[in-house]
């Protein structure tokens, strides 16, 4: 068993002068173990989510017994809705249980939905039951990534903890990528590519053999014993106390743009390939299997790389800098990309940089969140910010999925896009937690 005995407990210990100390040096065996445990959770869980955006249409074509596009259109956007809104709720239970009960038996079980209720979409082949296994897996997914982000910043020491956090993240570009190879391996043949999800469920072995209860979450569970006006994981302290209502309710609104334009903005470069392909008279089959690797590939390529600078650039520059300035670019980003390409290789040209903008902020989410919140309330304010977040998303999703199907995709994702415009009001309001020590 590798030692956790480390600075990480004192993760508030202020950051060595700029230029004398890389962020890595000193980070012990067990911290890499953390962030490697903890990043192959969250890829495991963006596949979940990823593999029914690569392969809803085909499994649509299926249980809807239709080939209507605008049909097929409309639901695969209310089965992500769906999808946010069972991970909100899951995100905030489990976000509360793993706050009051410990980080290490949450994720176990977050990871086990995940996948058991994804393998069981290969045996189900009506609307409804599909629906209801995606609602339970993300219940799974949403919980997961709350708990593993509030894990990682508790054991990393301050001055690696935001590209821990940045890389955590990042991680997430792996989980498109396999739910791209599988997507395109299994092509029309889909209930395979949810029988590859259950794979994780043997993660849980690793965890369990491996991962202990970071230090600062044993303190924090026997002060809120002593103090019952502080209750662990408690949503009415969340909520009743000024300074943390405050900062859940702005990272909550913080997270819904970034989601909102993630599900119907960044996902729809794929739709945006589709629609350059037949243009240019490519058969409709030929062009849904052209389009997957232009999102999951080369667009997600440039989102790798936006999300793994964005933890250097919220350590050089601030978290509200970074937010804002990523904001505005990516606001710029989509009328470009959806207006400018004549050619579909110029498409492909700025796929990567139009990832890059609209991906690379959501790192800041697992590095900006865990900084806002107590101990205590960390994986519940955490997952507040970012699964209730997710609630508002899904309603976007609903109107999202309308405005596509009543108007041309190139104007309605660029009026999507115009939501980044109200991460530059919210970040204005939110504190600077550069170079602070994480509340207590």
């Amino acid at each position: 068993m590798i030692s956790d005995k480390s600075p990480s407990a004192k993760s508030g210990e202020s950051s060595p002068p700029p230029g004398t100390q890389a962020w890595y040096a000193g980070v012990t065996p067990y911290q890499w173990l953390i962030l490697v445990i903890a990043s192959t959770s969250w890829i495991f869980d963006v596949y979940q989510g990823q593999i029914f955006g690569i392969t809803g249409t085909q499994l649509l074509q299926s249980v809807l017994a239709t080939t209507d596009p605008a049909r097929i259109k409309f639901w695969k956007d209310v089965f992500f809705g769906i999808f946010l809104v069972g991970g909100a709720i899951g995100g905030l239970s489990f976000g509360m249980m793993a706050d009051r009960w410990g980080r290490k038996p949450t994720l176990i079980v977050t990871i086990l939905m995940y996948s058991v209720f994804t393998g069981l979409t290969y045996f189900a082949h009506t609307l409804w039951p599909v629906a209801i296994l995606r609602f339970m897996v993300a219940l799974g997914t949403g919980g997961a990534w709350g708990v593993a982000a509030s894990l990682v910043s508790e054991v990393f020491p301050a001055r690696a903890r935001t590209y821990a956090s940045g890389i955590f993240h990042a991680s997430s570009v792996l989980g498109t990528w396999t739910a791209t190879f599988v997507g395109i391996l299994v092509a029309d043949q889909w209930g395979y590519a949810y029988l590859v999800g259950v794979i994780p469920a043997f993660l849980v072995v690793w965890v369990i053999a491996s991962v202990k209860e970071p230090q600062r979450w044993k303190q924090a569970a026997d002060e809120s014993a002593q103090k019952p006006k502080e209750k662990a994981g408690s949503l009415v302290e969340l909520l009743g106390d000024r300074r943390w209502r405050t900062r859940a309710i702005l990272g909550m609104i913080l997270a819904t743009v970034g989601l909102s334009c993630y599900w119907g903005v960044h996902v729809a470069g794929q739709d945006l390939a589709f629609a350059m392909l037949k243009q240019h008279g490519v058969d409709a089959k030929v062009a849904m299997e052209k389009a997957k690797p232009a999102y999951g590939y080369i667009e997600v390529a440039g989102g790798l790389v936006g999300l793994l600078s964005f933890g250097p650039l919220c350590a050089r520059f601030g978290r509200k800098r970074a937010f804002f300035w990523s904001q505005l670019a990516a606001c710029l980003i989509v009328p470009v990309t959806c207006y400018l390409p004549q050619t579909y290789a110029q498409l492909l040209c700025i796929l990567p940089v139009f990832g890059f903008l609209t991906l690379g902020m959501h790192a800041g989410y697992a590095i900006y969140f865990p900084e806002l919140f107590p101990t205590r309330l960390r994986a519940t304010g955490t997952a507040f910010c970012f699964n209730v977040g997710r609630v508002l998303a899904a309603s976007m999703m609903v109107f999202s999925g309308w405005l596509k199907a009543r108007m041309d995709i190139h104007l309605a994702v660029s009026l999507l896009g115009g939501l980044f415009l109200l991460g530059l009001i919210v970040i204005h309001f939110m504190p600077e937690t550069k170079g602070q020590p994480l509340p207590e």
